[in-house]
């Protein structure tokens, strides 16, 4: 258990030496919680010698009531240095989480990891800062309790003395077999956790689709499923933990029988005096009390050990490298293109999913990829923007290797606008001015007037300080993605990805869109991903992407002279 002790200590970083400081006062109010206990065996043995007198009785008094307003101070002390450090150490590592999980390549949140980070955040880190760091004085102020009571039967009497020792070891044999169960279990039981997490959400975020498909009896068997399985790893581990627990309260029971049969048969037999008996059965029922709760303690902390691995697990994903010191040029250098894909291979583990792809966009100039669903255009669209790095090969964003330059720098240069569009929790007006944060309310509301959403938005109950639901559940789609131009608007940044926006609106809207488009990729070097084909026929060049290869490439009408694959898309749509 040292070990799990060790690791708690370890996650405290810069708060170490709060923790540490909350040892000392631990030993000090394990010291004063015994204090009375002995304070009272002393007063008693001089009452029954016929030695106490007034003054003598005021001085234990007021000790008594000294020892017990130190232990108060004392740990209120140790739950300032321990307890609200514990706060102050998941605070920071949450920061820290999000940090790390920003610099994450976006495979990692698409490989089953969301149910484990949710898990890290709701569960593990709320666990360890509510219910361990608290404890760690606490088992400090246990041990010096239990070896405080120990010598004091070494003080009455060496038999005692040992009787207590032989108990003890008791307890930490079977504590420590408790413990190896319990940490067996906690394990189990934390997986299982994070296996519940992950379907309570797959089951939330796709709920409009189970209803649509009248699909609620199969899905909701998966995640009562889910919940009989939980319910049963826990029922398991209480099942496991509980003889161990009951064996702990058999050895007090035993170990506190056995006290008192060798404190009456010495006295019985003359070797301690009647004072002594007394005070024996004064520190009985309290002898193995710190010992008990000890165990008691680090049962809660064997979870903890689950935790730590899982929280370590998350911090241990490889961030996508950020080595990159130079700042993107302003411009690219004359003669060379804004963007170029230079004999690309790229895949998700095993899979291969871009082969040496190339091609270069001027400045200005408008490229569209076209093709079969999981060809790979919107893996090119991530690459271009760094959600990952490329297998071999580069992509140069005017003539710099993305991998040399800073991703800040880079994203700067950059406006993605997706079907799928996300809005936070917050006002219009914030969700706008995510684009370009140090704009002014004016420069917000222009970029909301050229999106074509200034109007709908004064009809908001608040206008631009209304707030809208997460995602921005509030919204019509076509309004979502509108708000989300804006954004793009107000960054006016000079390279924009866009993944058709218009592909899943009504009429309406798709004209409010595309104008909102126009205003947006005005004068912008553009990379386009068209389901639409009409919408690309003015594009500089299209390429027809399959297989993670380009299969064709040239202006709309060269690729219809090809006859090939984009011919017969154009045929399929306008047929």
């Amino acid at each position: 258990m040292l070990k799990i002790l060790h690791r708690l200590i370890g996650i405290t970083g810069k708060y170490k030496s709060r923790i540490r400081a909350s040892y000392i006062t631990a030993f000090f109010k394990g010291l004063f919680m015994k204090a009375p206990l002995m304070l009272s065996f002393f007063v008693i043995n001089l009452f029954m010698q016929d030695k106490m007198d007034k003054k003598t009785c005021l001085y234990f008094g007021i000790a008594m009531v000294a020892s017990v307003l130190l232990q108060v101070i004392l740990e209120h002390i140790t739950n300032v240095l321990q307890s609200a450090t514990g706060y102050m150490v998941f605070a920071d590592m949450r920061m820290k989480l999000g940090d790390h999980l920003r610099k994450l390549p976006m495979g990692y949140f698409t490989e089953g990891n969301i149910g484990k980070i949710s898990a890290v955040l709701s569960t593990d880190m709320v666990f360890i800062e509510e219910n361990c760091m608290g404890v760690l004085s606490e088992l400090v102020t246990f041990i010096i309790s239990q070896f405080l009571m120990t010598v004091m039967m070494f003080f009455m009497d060496v038999r005692l003395g040992t009787t207590s020792v032989i108990v003890t070891a008791a307890f930490i044999v079977v504590g420590n077999l408790m413990l190896k169960t319990s940490l067996k279990h906690s394990v189990i039981k934390q997986e299982g956790s994070e296996s519940l997490t992950e379907e309570v959400l797959d089951f939330a975020e796709g709920i409009g689709i189970i209803k649509s498909y009248n699909m609620l009896g199969e899905k909701s068997k998966r995640l009562t499923n889910e919940f009989e399985k939980s319910c049963k790893e826990s029922i398991d581990f209480e099942v496991a933990y509980g003889p161990w627990a009951r064996a702990l309260y058999l050895v007090f029971g035993i170990g506190t029988s056995l006290m008192l049969a060798v404190s009456g048969l010495l006295y019985s037999n003359g070797d301690i005096t009647p004072a002594y008996m007394v005070g024996m059965a004064l520190f009985l029922f309290d002898l193995f009390v710190s010992i008990k709760s000890y165990y008691g303690q680090m049962a809660r902390l064997t979870v903890t050990e689950a935790s730590l691995d899982r929280i370590e697990e998350v911090f241990a994903a490889k961030e996508l490298k950020d080595e990159g010191k130079k700042p993107l040029a302003e411009a690219a250098q004359s003669g060379r293109p804004e963007i170029e894909f230079d004999n690309v291979n790229f895949g998700y583990t095993d899979k291969a999913v871009l082969k040496n792809v190339s091609f270069a966009v001027k400045s200005g100039e408008m490229t569209a990829l076209v093709g079969p669903s999981g060809g790979g255009k919107s893996t090119i669209a991530s690459l271009l923007a760094r959600f990952w790095d490329v297998d071999s090969g580069r992509v140069l964003v005017r003539g710099e290797d993305i991998r040399d330059v800073s991703l800040g720098s880079l994203m700067d240069k950059i406006s993605m606008v997706f079907q799928r569009v996300y809005l936070f929790q917050d006002t219009v007006y914030n969700n706008i001015a995510i684009g370009r944060p140090d704009a002014t309310r004016e420069e917000v509301e222009n970029a909301a007037k050229k999106a074509r959403c200034y109007d709908f938005i004064m009809q908001l109950p608040e206008g631009f300080d209304t707030v809208i639901g997460e995602g921005g559940a509030s919204l019509s789609g076509g309004e979502k993605q509108r708000i989300s131009i804006a954004r793009c608007i107000l960054k006016d940044a000079p390279i924009v990805i866009l993944d058709e926006a218009t592909a899943s609106v009504d009429a309406d809207n798709e004209r409010a869109i595309q104008e909102a488009i126009s205003e947006l990729c005005r004068n912008k070097t553009l990379l386009v991903i068209a389901h639409r084909l009409k919408t690309i026929k003015d594009a500089d060049e299209i390429l027809v992407i399959s297989n993670g290869q380009i299969k064709e490439r040239g202006s709309h009408e060269e690729l219809l002279q090809l006859n090939g694959t984009y011919a017969r898309m154009v045929s399929l749509q306008i047929s």
